[in-house]
């Protein structure tokens, strides 16, 4: 079987390993459009603060005997003849066609906004940081979870950053007003000037121009205004697309030969920009396509936002935002202190937890996102659940008292007890469990939990011993 793979990040890369560790004969050909081995997009802010280099946001190099690409565009799908033609003039037979075509960022309507540089790709990286050598101050259009991130990088690096924002407060999609503000003061004690409710009209060499006539001057301007997911491939071959390419439960478009996975995937009228969702959404191909699991089918994912600024701590997950109608089912425990930059909020409903915030120091993260997950009963007083110290809410970063059920890595779906057994069947440092399980790959916040379950065996056995 001939299987294509168009795109090369973080889900089409995924897939060609998932594939091959199923089945080590599969003819697996991946094209990318970017000349570079795949990467961790998701870490690219850390690139930016100066905190990684390039190649430690490396993904593992391709799965031996894949087929892999680069810098090679598909402009065609040519259903009748089952073949994709590229950029190159060439073209590729297949079988099985995967679309991972991922997503590209929004620009505004703006004039001047071509002089912006994007923030999407290690390309777009290296031009920030290439402009930031010189600029004495930046702008970060866009308070979203990338233009925080992107604003939180370049302060990093000492640089004065004004960050702008549409909305009345940072996040606002997944954060409610109090802990938008919340962030916002967190950000500012970071060297960042957070400005809500700011509308650029327009992109000058030298400086941003507000709806209100106010010029903020920079000379590096960045824009974080979204994404969309890249759809023209599929749409150009009669394949229904929404605001993604259209596919059911098997990740199949409308064409049985073609799936589609990640960014740019709509699933039950979902489009999910997270990175957990298009590695669960490749092993469910994976495992249809080399026959490993006929049954698999993908029903949705339960999201876990994180921010992967450097200090700033922050989760978000499920029903952060209540209405009128939602206000009376459920029940809000909630706790602020602003002066530390900290703040937790717990939704619940029929004993549930439904949704949660926590921004700050978050040692119960883990708990909290294992009962978001699970579906699991809560205390009787939900409250301590703020409070890890108490007994009423184990740490989760407390491995004596961490179930091996509990989820430590999001992103990959490994669970403590998965890493207790890499560990004794001899991965005995982080390089080892991270190599078994693909652990700390993904947003990368989970790493001192891993470690610290490592370190808390490894001590064990010499207790024992």
């Amino acid at each position: 079987m001939r299987i294509v793979i168009v795109g090369n990040g973080m889900a089409g890369s995924r897939l060609a390993a998932e594939i091959r560790a199923r089945d080590k004969d599969a003819r697996v050909t991946v094209f990318g459009a970017e000349t570079r081995a795949p990467y961790n997009r998701v870490l690219l802010s850390n690139v930016l603060a100066g905190t990684a280099g390039p190649e430690q946001v490396c993904l593992p190099t391709p799965a031996e005997g894949v087929d892999t690409r680069l810098g090679v565009t598909v402009t065609e799908i040519d259903r009748a003849a089952r073949t994709v033609r590229t950029a190159d003039g060439g073209g590729e037979p297949y079988d099985v066609l995967v679309l991972a075509t991922g997503s590209e960022p929004v620009v505004p309507p703006i004039p001047g906004a071509t002089r912006a540089i994007a923030f999407r790709t290690m390309d777009d990286c290296d031009r920030i940081l290439g402009a930031a050598a010189t600029a004495t101050t930046a702008v970060v259009i866009g308070g979203g979870l990338l233009g925080v991130e992107a604003a939180r990088g370049l302060s990093g690096r000492g640089m004065p950053v004004t960050l702008l924002h549409v909305a009345g407060h940072l996040m606002d999609r997944q954060l409610d007003a109090e802990a938008g503000l919340v962030l916002g003061e967190a950000l500012a004690g970071l060297g960042v000037t957070v400005r809500t409710g700011a509308r650029a009209a327009a992109v000058h060499p030298h400086g941003v121009e507000l709806s209100t006539g106010e010029v903020l001057a920079s000379e590096l301007v960045v824009l974080a205004c979204g994404v969309r997911p890249v759809t023209g491939l599929a749409r150009d071959a009669g394949l229904p697309v929404g605001r993604g390419i259209i596919v059911d439960d098997r990740l199949r478009t409308a064409d049985p030969a073609i799936y589609a996975i990640g960014e740019c995937a709509q699933h039950d009228g979902t489009v999910y920009g997270l990175v957990a969702p298009a590695w669960e959404q490749a092993a469910v191909v994976a495992d249809l396509v080399t026959g490993a699991g006929p049954a698999a089918r993908y029903r949705g994912s339960r999201l876990v936002t994180r921010l992967k600024a450097r200090s700033v701590e922050l989760a978000a997950m499920g029903e952060t935002h209540l209405t009128e109608e939602s206000a009376g089912t459920v029940e809000v425990v909630r706790f602020t202190h602003r002066a530390r930059g900290i703040y937790r909020k717990l939704v619940i409903r029929d004993d549930r937890l439904v949704g949660a915030i926590l921004l700050g120091e978050t040692p119960a993260v883990g708990t909290l996102t294992h009962l978001y997950d699970r579906g699991g009963p809560l205390p009787v007083d939900p409250a301590g659940l703020l409070f890890p110290g108490q007994d009423a809410a184990p740490r989760a970063d407390s491995p004596v008292r961490m179930p091996d059920a509990a989820r430590v890595c999001e992103c990959n779906n490994v669970t403590k007890g998965r890493i207790r057994a890499c560990w004794e069947a001899g991965a005995r440092d982080t390089e080892a469990v991270v190599a078994a399980t693909r652990a700390t790959t993904g947003c990368g916040s989970c790493r001192d939990a891993v470690e610290g379950i490592i370190g808390w065996l490894c001590r064990q056995e010499e207790v024992r011993a």
